[in-house]
């Protein structure tokens, strides 16, 4: 298994290739390619490189899939026996990004797997009125 652990928007966020994170807003539009240079580790194969601060030619290629909102976080304040209350909201921008590939030195080290087409013959669905027909 090979992951790496990226930062942006000011926190550390452990990827894996072919999967999705939310993470804070990125400044990039929908179906965007991105590319992060703030690749703190890279494990791959057991090996581990670890940076001081960040890993010497790694990077990880995403692409943004879209933005959104995060949950409502409410904020109350109230001060007892002065009948002062405030009652406030907070959603967080975030995007959601897609991780392509982990790289070290220009080499790929994980990529996304390409999803597969339901046009295949092997992956086709059939019928039990098809199947009995087929017999």
């Amino acid at each position: 298994m090979t992951y790496a652990i990226i930062e942006t928007g000011g926190k550390q966020v452990k990827v894996e290739a072919g999967r999705f994170y939310d993470i804070e807003l990125l400044s990039a539009e929908p179906d965007e390619k991105v590319t992060i240079d703030a690749v703190l580790l890279v494990q791959h194969e057991g090996g581990v490189s670890i940076g001081q601060p960040r890993v010497a030619g790694a990077t990880v290629e995403g692409t943004v899939m879209r933005h959104l909102r995060g949950r409502k976080v409410l904020v109350y304040k109230m001060k007892p026996k002065k009948k002062t209350r405030k009652k406030r909201g907070h959603r967080q921008e975030i995007t959601r990004l897609l991780i392509n590939s982990i790289n070290l030195n220009g080499e790929v080290l994980a990529h996304a797997e390409a999803p597969t087409t339901p046009e295949s013959p092997n992956l086709v669905d059939s019928t039990p009125a098809e199947e009995a027909a087929a017999e």
